[in-house]
């Protein structure tokens, strides 16, 4: 099979196109042909060497994707070969073929229309929609009729909030640096939007809520971002702290969450695949529920072939992608 490898710590220009031999499944795994595999932003910190796991040399990163099933392991139950899944990884995705654990594998439903929702989007959605949906659902608790502020609006997990907030029936409130972004978030259902760059955020919430702020707050920027959110988040609201994309992890003043019954909450949904893996197969149900109402349109705003990893890398790292990158193989 073809793999886009690691052989050295750096950065997405060491990525080199090899022939790797085909893995084998070991009991409780499933070996996927991958025919689209997600793009995160945590791959480029996997072969910097800055993840939390290191996998050992020569691998490929690549932590979802999209395929048929090859071969089942010993004791895989539930699935069956040729069946169309998205599946975690804990890396390997960007290659032609790729090992799961079965309990990572999530089949594709038939009725999903594969005109709106193909390799591509299914290779691109487990992490975003499942992280939005974790810390919107099982977090926040988020209420029909609530104001809902999202920040990164147009990236993959940001645009993903929108939809999921919408779908729940909340109020959304976007920001994102420029128009062009803004107006991604608009098509995907946003009521109102911030553009960071020219607009203060706090005085734009408090205006469009008539000074009560917002109920919940999705913030996967961290830095300045989340200080104005402290400001304009509504009295006994949730904050939901996803990442630190501006780079700087903000300190809390414990004195602010007390005066205004302020709940802060951190999500990391990848926990739930070791703390409650049962879960995820009842978030994805509801998931795909949404995308056959037509409620959830995922967006992926590169689709690229598999030897151009390293440019689909740095597209996210200079910001330049909406929603998801994806990479395509041709296979499955």
């Amino acid at each position: 099979m073809r793999a886009m490898t690691c052989r050295a710590w750096g950065g997405p220009e060491t990525l080199a196109l090899e022939d790797r031999p085909l893995p084998e499944p070991g009991p409780g795994q499933v070996l996927i042909d991958v025919a689209a595999a997600g793009v995160n932003f945590a791959d480029t910190l996997m072969i910097a060497g800055k993840y939390q796991e290191k996998p050992e040399f020569p691998f490929s990163p690549g932590l979802e994707v999209a395929g048929r099933l090859r071969a089942l392991g010993a004791g895989v139950g539930g699935l069956s070969e040729g069946q169309r899944v998205m599946a975690l990884t804990d890396f390997g995705g960007y290659a032609e073929a790729a090992l799961a654990r079965a309990g990572d594998v999530f089949a594709l439903p038939d009725s999903l229309d594969t005109a709106r929702f193909g390799w591509a989007e299914a290779a691109g959605f487990p992490i975003t929609y499942g992280t939005a949906h974790c810390a919107l659902r099982w977090h926040a608790g988020l209420r029909p009729g609530e104001v809902l502020l999202v920040h990164g609006a147009a990236g993959g997990v940001g645009l993903a909030a929108v939809e999921i907030g919408k779908a729940i029936g909340a109020t959304v409130i976007a920001t994102a640096g420029g128009a062009d972004k803004l107006a991604v978030a608009e098509a995907h259902g946003a009521d109102h939007l911030i553009d960071y760059r020219e607009e203060d955020i706090r005085e734009r919430v408090k205006e469009i809520t008539g000074g009560k702020g917002a109920d919940v707050v999705f913030d996967p920027v961290g830095g300045d971002v989340f200080d104005a959110s402290l400001r304009c988040i509504a009295w006994s609201g949730r904050l939901l702290v996803i990442g630190f994309a501006a780079g700087r992890v903000p300190q809390i003043p414990a004195n602010i969450l007390l005066v205004k019954n302020v709940a802060v909450m951190g999500v990391y949904w990848g926990s739930y695949r070791k703390h409650a893996p049962a879960r995820l197969a009842e978030e994805f149900r509801e998931l795909f529920d949404w995308v056959e109402a037509g409620l959830l349109r995922p967006h992926v705003s590169h689709k690229l072939d598999l030897p151009r990893a390293a440019e689909a890398m740095t597209l996210l790292l200079e910001r330049r992608s909406t929603g998801k990158v994806v990479l395509t193989t041709g296979a499955a």
